[in-house]
């Protein structure tokens, strides 16, 4: 006679919860190779792509899309959201823009990720092969307006990270509507005169931290512009480049302001700038507020600290009014280093609202092996500690 084993109640609702958590933890796989992506750097790879992509993205399992080793061509890549579950997308290859410029410069985006959350891109290379079109707007030709190579609007909880981006045609990471975004050991190239090649641009964005990295292009290493709030910045390495900056601001009048800011343990080397606020000189009512500069490196900078409420690209179109951007509670300390020009701190403030509450900690910054000057206008606040150039406020 066959012995009937029962089992306790609590030992079958126990396996139920671990098959169901298991369940829940599993992650599928979508392989673009499975879907005809060819990594041989010729065959067209976009369609694949996006249906590796809107399989992940309708998956009720957490998914993965994964990018195996090879060189993949892709057009423009527009992943939409939302989505059911956790997604990961994962680069173990390299993804190449068509030769021809025009194939993703004139939609403005490369690749964008929009209406995500809960996505991670993790690893490998992105080439959008940019020299042609920098050629193309040098020589003032018709070209497109030009493709950001990476970019993620309306999304929450961001993980970008090991990601290199190299030769974008414009700006090469954005950051745009998001909220709670880390992004982490990234590297960006672009040559020194490449125009217009920002390396990570911020815009109305919340819980944004930047952790590690080297970035060397032709514009700013990092931008936060308008509605960035909440923002860190860590161990990065910039140059060549222009520096990081806040803004520009003040272009428009209406304006959401940016605040609570700390740029620290970072080094700069041959850039343009250093850290850097800059405003159009024109009504606005945009501000700054609450901002760290600390434990900084400045190599052989042209402008270690600035603060610009007359900016002006090329001189041209400039307004000449008085900007409207409030600056407040600027704290720079612990900045040292090499400045190549006389003037190694220039704090240039509006005439009609003046920066207050700026401090000055342990500045140390010499000019050809000698102490360096300051300049000031319209800057109020307090130094202290070791103060090379000499406080002017």
């Amino acid at each position: 006679m066959a012995n009937n084993i029962s089992l306790p109640c609590t030992t079958i609702i126990f396996f139920i919860v671990f098959y169901l958590i298991n369940s829940s933890n599993a992650m599928l796989s979508f392989n673009v190779q499975r879907y005809g992506a060819r990594g041989d750097g010729r065959t067209d790879a976009t369609e694949p792509f996006l249906t590796a992509w809107s399989l992940a993205c309708g998956s009720r399992a957490r998914a993965m899309v994964y990018i195996p080793r090879g060189t993949y061509l892709v057009r423009n890549l527009v992943f939409w959201g939302p989505c059911k579950n956790i997604i990961t997308f994962k680069i173990d290859g390299k993804l190449v823009a068509p030769a021809n410029y025009w194939s993703i410069g004139s939609s403005g985006y490369w690749i964008l990720f929009a209406k995500v959350n809960r996505i991670s891109v993790i690893g490998g290379t992105i080439d959008a092969r940019g020299a042609g079109y920098w050629s193309c707007r040098k020589k003032g030709g018709h070209c497109p307006q030009g493709a950001r190579s990476i970019s993620f609007s309306w999304c929450n909880n961001v993980l970008l990270s090991g990601l290199t981006s190299l030769y974008s045609q414009t700006i090469h990471v954005t950051i745009h509507h998001s909220s709670n975004v880390r992004i982490q050991n990234i590297r960006i190239r672009a040559p020194s005169e490449s125009p217009n090649t920002d390396g990570i641009i911020v815009q109305a964005s919340s819980g944004v931290t930047i952790s590690g990295g080297v970035i060397g292009t032709g514009d700013d290493c990092i931008a936060l512009n308008q509605g960035s709030k909440n923002i860190w910045i860590e161990r990065l390495n910039c140059g060549p480049g222009h520096g990081i900056s806040i803004g520009s601001l003040g272009e428009y009048a209406n304006e959401e302001g940016v605040q609570n800011v700390t740029v620290t343990s970072s080094t700069f080397t041959r850039t343009q700038n250093g850290v850097r606020i800059k405003s159009w000189a024109r009504p606005s009512n945009g501000f700054v507020k609450n901002v760290s500069f600390r434990n900084l490196i400045m190599r052989n900078v042209q402008n270690p600290v600035i603060i610009d409420q007359n900016y002006c690209p090329n001189g041209k179109g400039c307004p000449n009014q008085s900007s409207g951007v409030k600056i407040s509670g600027v704290t720079y300390s612990n900045i040292k280093g090499t400045s190549i020009t006389p003037i190694a701190m220039r704090l240039e403030c509006s005439g009609s609202n003046h920066c207050t509450g700026i401090t000055l900690k342990n500045i140390n910054l010499k000019y050809m092996r000698r102490s360096s000057a300051s300049y000031c206008k319209n800057a109020h606040g307090r130094a202290s500690g070791v103060m090379i150039p000499r406080n002017c406020m």
